[in-house]
């Protein structure tokens, strides 16, 4: 079965994130690597702003597949649903035990809970035959999401260079709570639009 472009910039997207997580696991915030996050960010940079690429060609070449459509999700929520649980891993804790990134375990489990949420949503309407198309909120939270991971691995490797980082914490904490409202704003939305949806999965 041959790939088409789109789908084939899909798959390099879900290569560059292993290779991607491969580094990050490398890293321990004990002994600082400023040089691995600096490739760190530079692959989480390509991963998500091609993100925008794979869709654009699919529709400008009428080239919208299965595949594309299960695919395309499926690396959004690796490549940020990973990294987050990244930045709550020990990982991403200084001897001190303060976590450099400024993300707490709940807010993870905020993140996660939301995709798997509308993924089980997605899936419940589409077997119905209903339409599931992705919502503005959905959008400008995987974009609030990539921008909010690539400032955290931005601050974090200027401190670990020894680089003054204000005013940049401020930024990184101001964009982490507002990763966390966009996302439960989000999901909110998503339960509003599906309530005939559960309510037509709640009778006997």
């Amino acid at each position: 079965m041959r790939i088409n472009l789109p789908n084939q910039i899909t798959l390099g997207r879900l290569v560059l994130a292993i290779i991607f997580f491969g580094l990050l696991a490398r890293y321990d915030h004990r002994t600082p690597s400023p040089g691995l996050l600096d490739v760190c960010l530079v692959l989480f940079i390509i991963a998500a702003a091609t993100d925008a690429l794979d869709g654009y060609l699919a529709r400008r070449q009428n080239q919208v597949t299965s595949l594309g459509r299960v695919l395309d999700p499926f690396v959004d929520k690796v490549l940020i649903c990973g990294v987050f649980v990244f930045f709550a891993s020990g990982r991403f804790f200084d001897a001190a035990g303060r976590n450099a990134a400024g993300i707490q375990a709940w807010m993870v489990v905020l993140i996660l809970g939301r995709e798997l949420l509308v993924t089980g949503l997605r899936g419940f309407s589409e077997s119905q035959g209903q339409s599931y198309a992705a919502a503005f909120s959905g959008k400008l939270k995987m974009f609030l999401q990539s921008i909010t991971a690539g400032v955290i691995l931005f601050v974090v490797a200027r401190a670990d260079g020894g680089i003054p980082a204000q005013p940049w914490l401020g930024i990184q904490t101001g964009l982490v709570w507002a990763t966390v409202v966009v996302t439960t704003l989000s999901m909110v939305q998503y339960l509003i639009r599906s309530k005939h949806i559960l309510a037509e999965a709640s009778r006997p």
